[in-house]
């Protein structure tokens, strides 16, 4: 397997002590975070990064209670909350009484709630489609197959 092609400006991991090599990534996942910004500038006025991450959850994840969405979301069910009202407040989603426990709700997605997230998607692809045109198909391959792999790691 051919290695990933890399920057001029980017160290050689082979001669960079073990240290060094985590220091760069280190570095680097900071550097996703500008990454993640420029795309949160695609979403619509409306649909701010919050809202989204509660619709791709309950897409990905499926129906669930608001406890389990920001235990997802890793934040306080106050937060999952807002965005869950937010949402809600949209038609994206739907409340429902949990059969289970009168009490509580379960969220679910709407058709509208997944031809935004559709749209979402198409925005995202196509975006990454521009910025990484002249990158080749195997170097797209080699990140999505190493981002995974770190992903799993954690």
């Amino acid at each position: 397997m051919r290695r990933a092609t890399l920057g001029p400006d980017a160290p050689d991991a082979r001669q960079a002590p073990p240290a060094t090599r985590h220091e760069e990534l280190a570095r680097q996942l900071t550097g996703i975070g500008a990454v993640k910004r420029d795309l949160a500038r695609l979403l619509p006025p409306d649909c701010p990064p919050g809202s989204a991450a509660v619709l791709t959850l309950l897409d990905r994840h499926g129906e669930m209670r608001l406890s389990r969405l920001a235990d997802l979301m890793a934040v306080d069910i106050s937060v999952s909350s807002r965005h869950v009202a937010h949402v809600a407040d949209r038609g994206w989603i739907t409340r429902v009484t949990d059969p289970g426990d009168g009490r509580c709700r379960i969220l679910r997605l709407t058709p509208a709630g997944r031809a935004l997230l559709a749209e979402l998607s198409a925005r995202y692809t196509c975006a990454l489609e521009k910025v990484l045109a002249d990158w080749s198909a195997h170097d797209i391959d080699v990140l999505n197959t190493l981002l995974a792999r770190l992903r799993s790691s954690f």
